[in-house]
């Protein structure tokens, strides 16, 4: 997603970087990162790759990374799209369904319905914890769900460095270069659980927020809405006009929606809100 990185995409105006989908620009990120294992498609067994493509997912450019947790410890996981994580059991559970059109776009894995998600801030040490800015990014973030009306699911927020046994957890990597974030999606009924954020501590909360609220509605099953284009990126990247794995929400926009909070860039001028289509696509998966 994201080709600009840390550069400005010549489509906008100057003064507004955008940051892929809450990572900032991919390429120098892999040059300057340790986190990511330089690999190309071709080292990537082909049963993931496939699994991806019938999920719809954009297989370009698709590294196996050492995800790094809160404790300091890492898992092997695969990056989908800059921002998206999956493990390969994840992966290898992705649901195939058909039906796309131009719309808001949810994946087939959702979170049980009904479902109160237990949600940590995490407040450890070793450059892990949320800073002040953060920790009120994350409670306005949640504060985006919770004050729906008409969606079934619910979140309980703490703030604590027990995450062991939260349905999720949204903390910072002091080791990744750039600014966003990385998520994955729901899978048996529950939301992906790590919501990584890192290098935004130069712009102000509501951007924060933005990229929160946004990589939670990863975790609980929404695709980039400007999946098939990547405009919000300044691209023309279409992945495919009919196939599987990325259900239009009836209801939504037809067309790009740069309001949405779910388009693949952000800006430095969010305001960390949902736009009316992500309401009615979060009404209609829940």
């Amino acid at each position: 997603m994201k080709h600009f990185k840390i550069a400005f995409i010549a489509l906008f105006s100057l003064s507004i970087c955008l940051q892929s989908c809450q990572t900032e620009d991919l390429n120098d990120s892999i040059e300057e990162s340790k986190i990511l294992e330089d690999l190309d498609n071709d080292n990537i067994p082909d049963a993931i790759v496939n699994k991806l493509a019938e999920f719809y997912m954009n297989t370009d450019g698709i590294k196996k990374v050492d995800f790094l947790l809160p404790d300091g410890t890492t898992m092997d996981m695969y990056q989908v799209e800059e921002d998206i994580m999956l493990s390969e059991k994840q992966i290898m559970a992705l649901e195939i369904n058909n039906g796309i059109t131009d719309r808001n776009y949810r994946t087939n894995n959702l979170v049980s319905q009904g479902r109160n998600i237990s949600i940590v801030g995490y407040t450890g040490s070793g450059g892990f914890g949320l800073s002040d800015k953060e920790k009120t990014a994350l409670q306005w973030a949640v504060n985006n769900y919770n004050n729906l009306s008409g969606v079934s699911i619910s979140f309980t927020l703490t703030f604590s460095t027990n995450y062991q046994s939260k349905d999720m957890v949204v903390y910072h990597n002091p080791n990744q270069s750039g600014a966003g974030g990385s998520a994955g999606f729901p899978s048996n009924g529950l939301p992906n659980k790590f919501v990584q954020i890192y290098g935004l501590n130069n712009y102000d909360t509501n951007v924060v927020e933005h990229v929160i609220t946004h990589e939670i509605g990863h975790s609980v099953g929404f695709r980039h809405t400007d999946w098939f284009s990547r405009q919000s990126c300044g691209q023309n990247s279409n992945e495919g006009t009919a196939g599987v794995g990325a259900i239009s929400i009836p209801g939504t926009s037809s067309g790009y929606n740069p309001d949405s909070i779910m388009v693949a860039c952000f800006s430095n001028g969010e305001d960390g809100e949902f736009d009316s289509d992500d309401v009615i696509g979060l009404q209609y998966m829940y």
